[in-house]
């Protein structure tokens, strides 16, 4: 359905660094999306009716999700915490596109009942709406935020096999796959499925790690998210910068390093991107002496620069 994403080569902090495009899989399900939704896309879902989603109003996942249930005929409805007027009024990114699509966008603090939703995480919130409001279950399909569940693994399993592959067909033995983490989804499953493939075929030669950082809730949110997808002996290595980074608050820091890697002429996103390649800067400082390779992982995601570009333009224009 996918096919193998390209990997080029980039220029970062004067050294020779990979980049796995799977940014460019395909132009509805870019990048970890495109992995994370490869087992609805491939099975059987014919018994469904309904998609249930939930996340930020500028979500990439809201996008790829209304892609699926426009595709499949599916009525799609997405709950989000908040949804201000300014993006009512003026859709654009991944909210329009899912509004185009059909997407039905619920705000939860407009709900009757959302008092009650006080203090509760928006998953454990859409869990609760289901249970009472969804009445024929059977039909039902509920993918919780940012695609973190288990039915993610089959499309990370086959990101794994490229990586592998890759390598060998290259001649590399160190190599480091790096990428910025929300709910870790990405980066759990595709650890394990390394460790698990490289034992399978029994491939000695290639010395393979997963690195990630957090840019969602600090390190032990991660761990914690780790914790309840697999078994600690796939943990990823978690590392950090020593700054502590607040999702969606823009920083200069973050910006100066967009466009510094957009220089190398791959379009990043400005989420997720900024927070990877600071912490990979400071992991590459501390790591000077290792002569591996890093491959750093493009999850997709630019349709989102829609709307955050023209905020940290405003924010730091000159």
């Amino acid at each position: 359905m996918f096919a193998t994403s390209p990997v080029q080569q980039m220029l970062f902090e004067q050294r020779r660094i990979f980049v796995k495009r799977d940014d460019l899989l395909h132009p509805d399900f870019s990048g970890n999306k495109a992995r994370k939704f490869y087992h609805f896309l491939s099975k059987d879902y014919s018994h469904i009716t309904h998609l249930v989603g939930s996340g930020s109003a500028q979500a990439n996942s809201l996008y790829s999700m209304s892609v699926l249930a426009k595709q499949r005929g599916w009525r799609f409805d997405y709950y989000v915490s908040h949804l201000n007027d300014f993006i009512i009024q003026h859709p654009m990114g991944n909210y329009a596109a899912a509004i185009a699509n059909g997407a039905n966008i619920i705000d939860v603090s407009q709900l009757q009942q959302a008092f009650q939703y006080q203090q509760m995480h928006l998953d454990d919130v859409v869990k609760k709406i289901v249970e009472a409001n969804y009445s024929r279950h059977c039909s039902l399909l509920h993918i919780p935020e940012g695609g973190r569940c288990e039915y993610a693994e089959s499309g990370l399993a086959m990101l794994a096999t490229e990586v592998i592959d890759w390598a060998q067909l290259n001649n590399l033995t160190e190599l480091k796959v790096f990428l910025p983490s929300g709910t870790g989804t990405t980066a759990a499953y595709l650890n394990k499925q390394l460790k698990l493939q490289l034992v399978n075929n029994n491939i000695t030669r290639i010395n393979l790690e997963v690195i990630t950082c957090s840019t969602v809730g600090g390190d032990e949110y991660l761990i914690q998210q780790f914790s309840e997808l697999v078994d600690k002996e796939y943990y990823p290595t978690v590392v950090n910068d020593g700054h502590k980074y607040h999702f969606g608050k823009l920083t200069k820091r973050c910006f100066d390093m967009w466009k510094s890697v957009c220089v190398s002429g791959i379009e990043f996103e400005l989420l997720y991107d900024p927070v990877g390649f600071l912490v990979l800067k400071d992991y590459l400082a501390k790591h000077s002496q290792w002569q591996g390779d890093i491959v750093y992982l493009h999850q997709g995601g630019v349709l989102g620069n829609q709307t955050m570009l023209p905020r940290y333009q405003r924010k730091f224009a000159k």
